[in-house]
């Protein structure tokens, strides 16, 4: 009985700890009280490599950390219909019904590349003044993850 209750105990275990994502108005207002490095992580719902970024990249707790504590983080899905107020601006999927793969003015403004289609996942690096650090388009393993953060 002792050993069931250890085993239950020890399964039940788990870190609640997650990365504290933000909505762009969120980072907005974050940057402006406490300016600090930005990530982006775009996604979308179809993305294995954006699924797989989730489960074994973004759940690893040095990352979640790492992330919580150096950066702000945002987590977005290119194919959002929402309407979104950034920098004074407003953004919003111009592309909704023409394609297939309906990406919203953010993502092609952050992440997008001349004569290149967009590729998923894709990660945006940002400084403290919102200057693009880097960009990334392909799945980083936790270790990469991990290196990029340093």
């Amino acid at each position: 009985m002792n050993l069931i209750c250890i085993g239950l105990s020890v399964l039940s275990f788990k870190s609640d700890e997650q990365v504290n994502w933000l909505t762009f108005e969120e980072l907005e207002i974050a940057l402006t009280a406490e300016p600090k490095k930005v990530i982006i992580n775009f996604y979308a719902d179809w993305c294995v490599y954006c699924k797989k970024m989730e489960k074994s990249v973004y759940s690893k707790p040095d990352i979640i950390k790492q992330l919580n504590q150096s950066y702000y983080a945002v987590r977005f899905n290119v194919e959002s219909m929402d309407t979104i107020r950034f920098g004074g601006k407003e953004f919003v999927n111009l592309n909704s019904g023409k394609k297939r793969t309906a990406f919203h003015q953010i993502p092609e403004l952050l992440a997008g590349r001349e004569n290149q289609e967009m590729e998923l996942p894709a990660t945006v690096v940002f400084d403290e003044q919102f200057n693009i650090i880097k960009r990334y388009y392909r799945y980083l393993s936790p270790k990469e993850m991990a290196a990029l953060l340093k």
